[in-house]
């Protein structure tokens, strides 16, 4: 509870600071030009109950949160509605290939000659299927190299459990392309289910790793191939690392702020922001918060030790007042790990996200726009793939729009 109340008085004096960047931002401008890349625009899936739609209610209507994620592999696509319970499995033309629904609450789809987009070829050798499961609140995926399906699922009120003061809600079903495989809990298949999971990850040897929120940290159960539990570990929100020198009439705090698996799943990338405050001589009141400093520090799964740390330069802000202007320090969000060692993290503004990139062995970083309008996305979820493509699901007022950044040519230079 200590760590906790300390994380949020470092938040609310971070808020604070940043204050002056909202009452500014109509004069904001960029303290540097940086190239963008590309955005193609797959393809669209409208809303409403048929099988190749979306039910986006709760976002739309501002009633709740979407229960929906994307994800990208070889280039098929997966895209889950916890409203609709059910996944769309589409290639990147946007056909319906596999639909993982939930029969009892969706229609029975369509998938005869009515289909007037396919030729009189097309129609005769239709690949569609269908795998029908009770889903309840499908949500976050992962695809592994087989692309088999793996969602975090939401039980029912009468199905949790609780234990050691933790709700036990959710658990991570796996399926293929034909059937429901079987669910993966803490302890391996069939387990037991977990906390809140906030994000679930596919290895290079196919192993699952489940990051899940606990009330001190972050818990981080991994998996072979085979669903077998390998190892575990719990990472404290206090567990940060030391970071720079203490100077005098400063308070320092920090706090773990997320972690992602490496694609070996032998180590942890763990991001750990740093606040400093000053005390004011006269008032002995505090008179804010300096920018933050994020560093991402690698954890060794094995020994559970961290190394050396590396400082992520934060994004930075320009306001304008006059004749006069500030520089805002932004921290980034880190979205995951590609290969060759390449860290992804991003940013979204109203104009789109900013993605910077690093490698973890060099220290290199290179720093990338991802365009798109974010005042006309009510809601959004970003994938990355091991090679490095950023893809994203940007649901509109109209319709819901698949897009992605081959920001793999980045990482292959």
């Amino acid at each position: 509870m200590e760590g906790m109340n300390r994380k949020i008085f470092a938040a609310s004096l971070f808020l604070a600071a940043l204050a002056p960047l909202v009452l500014s931002l109509a004069s904001c401008k960029k303290s540097e030009s940086v190239a963008s890349v590309k955005r193609e625009e797959l393809f669209s899936l409208g809303y409403g109950a048929f099988e190749e739609q979306l039910n986006m209610a709760s976002g739309l209507n501002a009633t709740g949160a979407v229960s929906a994620d994307i994800a990208m592999r070889d280039g098929f696509f997966y895209v889950s509605n916890g409203d609709s319970q059910k996944i769309l499995g589409l290639n990147s033309y946007g056909d319906l290939l596999t639909l993982y629904h939930n029969p009892e609450t969706n229609p029975q789809p369509l998938f005869d000659s009515s289909d007037s987009r396919r030729s009189s070829s097309q129609k005769n050798v239709s690949t569609r299927k269908t795998v029908d499961y009770p889903f309840n609140a499908p949500s976050l995926l992962a695809l592994d190299s087989r692309q088999r399906v793996y969602v975090a699922e939401t039980l029912p009120k009468e199905r949790r459990e609780s234990a050691d003061n933790k709700i036990l809600l959710q658990v991570v079903l796996r399926f293929d392309s034909d059937s429901f495989v079987d669910y993966i809990g803490q302890q391996g298949v069939g387990g037991t289910p977990f906390p809140f999971i906030r994000k679930i990850y596919i290895t290079q040897d196919d192993g699952l790793v489940v990051v899940c929120v606990a009330r001190e940290g972050f818990e981080v159960f991994c998996y072979n191939s085979s669903g077998q539990p390998e190892r575990d570990v719990l990472i404290k929100y206090s567990d940060a690392p030391e970071w720079g020198e203490a100077k005098p009439g400063i308070s320092r705090y920090a706090e773990i702020e997320n972690l992602v698996p490496d694609l070996s799943g032998k180590r942890l990338y763990v991001k750990a922001d740093y606040y400093e405050t000053s005390l004011d001589a006269a008032s002995k009141v505090q008179n804010g918060i300096n920018d933050p400093v994020s560093v991402v520090f690698p954890y060794d799964l094995q020994t559970k030790k961290f190394g050396a740390g590396m400082e992520v330069p934060a994004y930075e802000e320009v306001v304008s007042d006059g004749f006069s202007k500030q520089v805002y320090k932004l921290p980034y969000d880190m979205l995951g790990a590609a290969k060759n060692g390449w860290l992804f993290f991003t940013i979204c503004l109203d104009s789109g996200c900013m993605a910077q990139l690093m490698d973890v062995d060099s220290g290199r970083v290179i720093r990338r726009k991802l365009n798109y309008d974010a005042r006309n996305v009510v809601f959004s979820a970003f994938s990355l793939a091991p090679s490095g493509i950023i893809s994203a699901l940007l649901a509109e007022r109209e319709k819901a729009k698949v897009v992605w950044w081959r920001a793999d040519s980045l990482i292959d230079q």
